[in-house]
């Protein structure tokens, strides 16, 4: 066990039978009472962020997590399936443990996050940026850079993004898997 002294950003907890990261913390030593620490927590499984304030000097159950990098090989159903890059043995994971997964390709590299004393999975992270190339979108207009209007596009994983007006069919684009927007063109 260890206390609120230990503290810092990253850090994984066990909180209310629940995994949590410390997004952010500070130490308050008030005038008058007790010193104690208010924390930002983040879900590891949902990602929402709850504030916390601690008692100074509190039992805290930290908890070991690890980052391991994986290859996304196929989609079985609701399972998909990676292949881990140093001793290639291969995982199944769940479509709700995953951030963004349509924009995942076949072959691509992802981070999952392993709780590390019971070995499952808690999230698998896309790189910030994906490139994909464009299956299908209308055609586009020469010339017409100058407004803010956007357009369908199919992308080649199945997912359909917003793209400028002068983007068009078998091009390559850059999308951003956080938000799930078009970036920019990727130069060939």
């Amino acid at each position: 066990m260890a206390s609120t002294s230990d503290f810092k950003n990253g850090l994984v907890i066990k909180f209310n039978g629940e995994l949590f990261s410390i997004a952010e913390f500070q130490h308050v030593k008030p005038g008058k009472g007790p010193a104690f620490v208010r924390t930002k927590l983040r879900n590891v499984k949902t990602g929402r962020i709850i504030p916390n304030t601690f008692t100074a000097g509190v039992k805290i159950d930290i908890q070991r997590v690890e980052r391991r990098r994986y290859q996304f090989l196929y989609k079985d159903g609701q399972s998909y399936h990676f292949m881990n890059m140093e001793d290639y043995e291969q995982t199944f994971i769940e479509e709700d443990v995953i951030s963004s997964p349509q924009f995942m390709k076949e072959g691509q590299e992802v981070e999952i996050l392993f709780h590390a004393e019971t070995e499952t999975p808690l999230m698998c992270e896309l790189p910030a940026y994906v490139n994909l190339k464009i299956t299908y979108t209308e055609p586009g207009e020469r010339g017409n850079t100058a407004t803010n209007t956007f357009k369908d596009a199919k992308l080649e994983t199945g997912a359909t993004v917003k793209v400028p007006l002068f983007i068009n069919t078998d091009e390559v684009i850059k999308v951003d898997t956080r938000s799930g927007e078009y970036s920019e063109r990727v130069k060939s």
